[in-house]
This record gives structure tokens, C-alpha cells and sequence, in this order.
């Protein structure tokens, strides 16, 4: 039998879905079901989810990021969401889980319109006033004074990065994000706009628990000195790519020995030549040897010799870090290096953690080149997502730099807005003011969802969170410990501005583009490996 219409026009074994029931509402179908995994682990009492991913790695968390990165959706308007997702993470670094969840949201919303006959353009249409009208009320919600801050201050940065953090680990943040503001008041330079993420870096060793957490200025190293040698103090650094040791010439060449002596001297050349390099390092003033590869046997007895510490770092990434720290500058062939290149530390030691020798190199005097955040925990689990936290923290520091200003957390903005769009959708004429009613009941999501996953009542905190912001007071929130309605100003909840503002954005457009489609053409999927097969030999960085 002929194959007619659209199925003679493409090879076979593609699939072609069309219209509003087979195409719209199933990929709205897809992302709600995308959402409805992450929104159970939005705030402060967000449940942990268990991945495992393809490689059988386990991840036990409640950072979306990470979740959704590790599921590999298939359905192509999920991945939407997930790039959402994924945009604002790198953009910001936390709030991928409001922009996944909120984005589902809108999505159940729009389906309901469908069903009630609305055109998918006329939703996307009120959706676009809509989130337009969202970020004029957003920059209005802003805390006064809030525009000006000093990064420096320790304070300031604790009170807006607390929110970040206790939406990953909650009932730690105030260890963790003091910890957190040290470090990245340490690293920051004199323009904070400069802030580098890479300057704070995160080590983690098993065992002790989260007090025993500390911060490092400098660098820590899970591997242990080479030599004998385990500490130097006020000590040049040299740093050599290539590693050190005697090399093969690069000429192949035959060498003839007649008798026993020239056998003997020719071995004592190369005992020599070893000598030679290493007496020359030694003499630069160098007191430290760094090595990006291996370290020969010959050349570390000469170092024990010259009374030179040893240490070996294998990851080309690692090695410009400890570039960076100590200011050196990293040489390709073992040699006498410039008095310019050698870098400084105030101390190099190694020191045992919990049965695990690290090695400790500080730079108090260096001013703002990498400090460490030391985390100590029982299980690797638990360290992956105190790493988490700390990122979010990191990244909050970051995104302050830019722009400082802060909102009311703990759903006051959300429900704030809900209740200003409301307003302005009944200003509205035309079929768009349903689309834009639907935009601002999708707001009661967070406040909503914080809720239930405190195990709190919804419905009743969502009214008389109304209740309280009809009558003015803007900054009402959730308490969630006790399940009441407070004053976000006084329990210190603030969120940044910038978080906000790209989060509902991404959904928004992430809401519209899926909404835009209505026809579904795929093709037969080709044979062969799959493509996200990573070549072996990743470094993990």
C-alpha cells in the first residue's frame, strides 16, 4: 500500500504529531512532569531526590541543577525547561529549580486555557504583557538602600547569601555561609565586579562533621609531599610542567663501550647532568619543587640533597591554581629558572586530616588569590552537596558584586506579584487578561509549594498571606518553622533582585517557546553510539 499525505513526503520510521491534543498538550504533559520532579525539592524543606546516573553514580540532593542535569530528559519540550534551567545556573548560579518549577506552572496554567478554547498565540500574547508587567513591579519590591553595599562587609554579604544557602542546607546556613563569606571576602579584588568564581575552591575530606569546617587562604592539595621533606616556610616555588627527570635525548644515537671504566663513567655523566640541574635550581633560591608529572628517583635524591620539598600535581588545572596562589610562573624544561618566574608562599606542609595527608600551601601576605573552604563530613554524599551549597553561596557573592539589590524572600515577593497582576489583568480588555490572571495565580506556586513541603497547611497560609498583603504589608512571608505569616525584614530573608528577575524571565520564555509549538516532526533516530558518550580520561574538573 502507497503511503499518502504527509507520510509520503518523509522516510520512514519518522514520527509526526500535529494539533493542539497530540503536539501542545503533550509536551505541556512532558514539562509538568519535568516540574513536578523538582518542585518537591524547592526551599528550605525541599526533599532530597536519588539519581543514578548512566555511569551508576549515585547523587543524592535537592540542587534542580544537578538533578535535571544528571536525568537525561529525552522529550524534546522538557529539554526546554532544562535549558532554562540550565542558562540560569550558569547565569546566576541558584534559582534553577524556581525557573523549572515556575516555567511547569505556567505550562499547567496555559493547558487549562487551551481546554477552555483559548488560542495558544492569544496565552503567549498575555504571557509576554505579563512578564513585562512582572519585572516593573519586581524593581519596585526592592529594598531601599539595598542598591549600595560594601562586599567587603561581612555582615551585608551573610544576610543575602543566608537565603541560597538554606534552600540546599538547611539548619547549616549560618555555619556555612560565614565560612563561605570569608573566603570570598578574601579573594575579592579591588574592583568586586572582577570576582572569579575559580578563586574559591572547595576540598573535601571525609570524616569529622560540618563544625570542623574551616577556611584555608591558600591552596589544599589531597596528595602528599614526594621527598622526606613535609614543611618549608617563607620558601621560592618552582614550577615545572614537563616533570622532573632525566629525559631521553631527543637524537637516537649508538653508543659503543669498549671497556668496564667508560660503562662506569657513563653512568656517572647522567648522575652528574641530574646533579647539575638540581644544584641549579637550588641556587635560584628556590626552596620548593612543584611538578606537573612524574618525579625520577635520581632527581629526588639530589633534591633530599639540596634540602628541596617535593610535591607533585597532576591536573594541568590544579597546577595553574597553585600558579595562581603562589605567583609563579610554570616552565616547561627542568632547568635554572628566572629570579621572575619562582613564585612565594608563606608555608607549605603537610598535614593529616582525618587519616588523610593533605598538603596545606598558604599565602597570608599574597593578598586575594585563592582561598579554600575545608569541608568535613561523614559520607561523600553529604560533601557533594555541602560542595552544592557552597557554589550557590559563591555564586550569590558573585552575582552581588554585580548587582546588590534584594527583595523580600520567603514567598512575600511571589505573592506580591501574584496579587499586582491580578489587579492588572482586570484592566485588561481582550482575551489576553485570562492569560495574564493564570500568570499570576502561577506565583502562588512558590508560597504554595514552600508549604507543603514543610508539611504546613497551603491553603490557609496562601489566604492570609493575601489577607496581609491587601492590606499593605508588602514584606509578609512565610515562617515556615512555625507555619505562621511574618515580617520577612525581621527574620532576615532577603533574595537577590538579579536571581529573581533572570529566573522568571527564562520561564517565561521557556513557557512561550514551548507553547509555540504545534507540530512535532522526528525523525528516525540513526544507529551508532549515542553521542554524549564522553571519551574516557576526562579530568572531573
Amino acid at each position: 500500500m502507497q503511503p499518502y499525505g504527509i507520510q509520503s513526503m518523509l522516510k520512514e520510521g519518522h514520527k509526526h504529531l500535529s494539533g493542539l491534543d497530540e503536539a501542545v498538550v503533550k509536551n505541556i504533559d512532558a514539562c509538568k512532569q519535568l516540574s513536578t520532579i523538582t518542585r518537591t525539592s524547592l526551599g528550605p524543606n525541599g526533599m532530597n531526590k536519588m539519581v543514578i546516573n548512566h555511569l551508576d553514580k549515585l547523587f543524592v540532593t535537592n540542587d534542580a541543577a544537578t538533578i535535571v542535569n544528571e536525568l537525561e530528559v529525552q522529550h524534546p519540550a522538557a529539554k526546554l525547561l532544562v535549558l532554562a534551567g540550565r542558562a540560569q545556573q550558569e547565569e546566576i548560579g541558584d534559582g534553577a529549580n524556581l525557573t523549572i518549577s515556575f516555567a511547569g506552572e505556567l505550562l499547567q496554567n496555559a493547558e487549562e486555557l487551551i481546554r477552555m478554547g483559548l488560542h495558544p498565540s492569544e496565552i503567549i500574547s498575555g504571557y509576554n504583557k505579563a512578564i513585562t508587567k512582572t519585572i516593573e513591579i519586581l524593581d519596585e519590591l526592592v529594598e531601599e538602600g539595598s542598591e549600595k553595599m560594601d562586599v567587603r562587609n561581612k555582615e551585608e554579604v551573610v544576610c543575602r547569601m543566608k537565603a541560597a544557602v538554606a534552600s540546599k542546607q538547611f539548619g547549616q546556613e549560618d555555619i556555612l555561609s560565614s565560612l563561605v563569606a570569608d573566603a570570598c571576602i578574601q579573594v575579592c579584588p579591588k574592583n568586586p565586579a572582577n570576582f572569579n568564581v575559580d578563586n574559591v575552591r572547595v576540598a573535601k575530606i571525609v570524616g569529622g562533621g560540618l563544625h570542623n569546617c574551616t577556611v584555608v587562604r591558600g591552596m589544599v592539595l589531597k596528595t602528599d609531599a614526594v621527598g622526606s621533606i613535609k614543611r618549608m616556610e617563607k620558601a621560592k616555588v618552582a614550577v615545572f610542567v614537563s616533570g622532573v627527570d632525566t629525559s631521553a635525548t631527543e637524537t637516537k644515537g649508538t653508543v659503543l663501550i669498549h671497556s668496564a671504566d667508560q660503562l662506569e663513567n657513563y653512568a656517572k655523566t647522567e648522575e652528574t647532568k641530574v646533579e647539575e640541574l638540581i644544584k641549579a635550581v637550588a641556587d635560584s633560591g628556590a626552596k620548593v619543587i612543584v611538578s606537573g608529572a612524574a618525579v625520577g628517583e635520581m632527581a629526588l635524591h639530589f633534591c633530599e640533597r639540596y634540602k628541596l620539598m617535593v610535591l607533585k600535581i597532576s591536573s594541568k588545572f590544579e597546577l595553574r591554581r597553585f600558579c595562581r596562589t603562589t605567583g609563579a610562573i610554570a616552565m616547561l624544561k627542568l632547568g635554572q629558572p628566572n629570579p621572575d618566574d619562582l613564585g612565594y608562599v608563606d608555608s607549605v606542609s603537610v598535614e593529616e586530616i582525618a587519616g588523610v595527608r593533605v598538603t596545606v600551601v598558604k599565602n597570608e601576605e599574597g593578598g586575594n588569590s585563592v582561598s579554600t573552604v575545608l569541608l568535613r563530613g561523614s559520607t561523600e554524599s553529604i560533601l557533594d552537596d555541602l560542595e552544592r551549597a557552597v557554589d550557590d553561596g559563591v555564586n550569590t557573592y558573585k552575582a552581588m558584586c554585580k548587582d546588590s539589590r534584594i527583595v523580600p524572600g520567603a514567598a512575600a515577593t511571589e505573592i506580591e506579584l501574584a496579587r499586582r497582576l491580578k489587579e492588572f489583568s482586570f484592566k485588561e480588555t481582550g482575551l489576553d487578561q485570562y492569560a495574564i490572571a493564570k500568570f499570576a495565580e502561577s506565583f502562588e506556586m512558590v508560597p504554595k509549594t514552600l508549604a507543603e513541603n514543610a508539611g504546613r497547611n497551603a491553603m490557609e497560609i496562601i489566604s492570609s498571606l493575601y489577607a496581609e498583603h491587601a492590606s499593605g504589608n508588602t514584606k509578609v512571608g512565610i515562617d515556615l518553622e512555625d507555619g505562621v505569616c511574618r515580617d520577612v525584614s525581621a527574620l532576615n530573608v532577603w533574595d537577590l533582585h538579579i536571581t529573581k528577575f533572570f529566573a522568571l524571565k527564562y520561564a517565561a520564555d521557556a513557557a512561550c517557546t514551548v507553547l509555540r509549538v504545534d507540530q512535532i516532526i522526528m525523525a528516525k533516530p540513526a544507529g551508532g553510539p549515542s553521542r554524549r558518550d564522553q571519551p574516557a580520561g576526562m579530568d572531573e574538573d
